[in-house]
């Protein structure tokens, strides 16, 4: 019995020196510290992964994990994509206060990138065409929710009209009348300045329809020759007072490098949008008419007025694009 014993036991050195060999600690005996000796055998590395996990069993919190750390490249492009969003949202707040400060409703929607060349015209609705004739055009070409904003004639200088115009993103085709806007054509020059187009409203503002062809065309060159001394440019686009034409203009304005003559389909007024259709909305590619006039002859400032056209079209889903881009 002692024997069988003592072979045993010497059977259990045995095996304890064959784990202490391979790098192991004792094996099991079956006494109630055997777990722990086990746990102790486990790499040092591995120790603080079982505890964590064992912890978690019991119910336990497991320790904070290490932040991933990424690689440059892959870190450098999350910095500049959490970078751009930052960059947007602050755009947002600054375009939603912008409006908020001009009494605007929202923001105006952002046009499209400016086409890289103007389309070539064809005979479609709202465009008329005639060999060796600038082209007379209400609607531009285009599917895109866009609308033109073109102001005539010149009387009201407001410099709050176009500060607002300016810090809303709102581009102006204006069409200026000699003898209203000699006074002051340092405002137009600074219209120009900020991106909007000053363009040819005749010298002094006739109805064309009823003089000859001589005297239209005095009245149309005279005026891109005066427009080209004040502003620095000489217009490419020409509107008839009062929207009158007839042949003998086309074949003036032509004379005098003028490209294309735009009417329009809409004509805006502080209190309220004049539509020309029945189904009283717009259209891609509307102009829309307007004048510098102030509150002597409307119910509003030009401030109010530009207030009135930015909320009826953004409204509608359309954006102001810049006409002079398109013609």
């Amino acid at each position: 019995m002692r024997g069988s014993h003592r072979a045993r036991a010497g059977l259990a050195v045995a095996v304890c020196l064959s784990a202490a060999v391979a790098g192991c600690a004792a094996p099991p005996t079956g006494r109630p510290d055997s777990a722990r000796a086990v746990a102790s055998a486990v790499p040092a590395e591995g120790a603080a992964e079982g505890a964590a996990k064992e912890a978690a069993d019991r119910g336990g919190p497991r320790p904070a994990a290490a932040p991933l750390m990424l690689p440059g490249p892959a870190r450098a492009e999350e910095e500049a994509a959490g970078a751009a969003v930052a960059r947007r949202e602050a755009a947002v707040r600054t375009a939603l206060e912008t409006a908020h400060r001009w009494g605007v409703e929202r923001p105006p929607l952002k046009a499209p990138q400016r086409p890289a060349a103007r389309a070539e015209l064809s005979p479609v609705q709202g465009v008329k065409l005639q060999d060796g004739r600038p082209p007379v055009v209400y609607r531009v070409p285009t599917s895109e929710k866009i609308v033109f904003l073109t102001v005539d004639d010149g009387a009201e200088k407001d410099p709050e009209f176009s500060r607002m115009a300016d810090e809303l993103g709102i581009p102006l085709s204006t069409f200026v009348a000699d003898y209203l806007a000699r006074e002051d054509y340092g405002y137009f020059r600074g219209l120009a300045a900020q991106g909007d187009a000053v363009n040819n409203h005749t010298i002094n503002h006739r109805n064309l329809k009823v003089l000859g062809y001589d005297q239209q065309r005095d009245e149309i060159c005279r005026q891109q020759d005066q427009l080209e001394q004040q502003i620095g440019a000489r217009p490419r686009l020409f509107r008839p007072p009062y929207g009158e034409y007839n042949d003998d203009t086309l074949r003036a304005a032509a004379s005098c490098g003028i490209e294309a003559v735009p009417l329009w389909n809409e004509e805006a007024f502080p209190d309220r949008v004049e539509y020309r259709y029945d189904d009283q909305r717009l259209h891609s590619g509307d102009i829309i008419l307007t004048h510098f006039r102030g509150a002597d002859l409307w119910k509003g400032t030009m401030p109010d007025l530009l207030r009135k056209v930015v909320n009826e079209v953004t409204a509608q889903g359309f954006a102001f694009a810049r006409l002079d881009d398109y013609l």
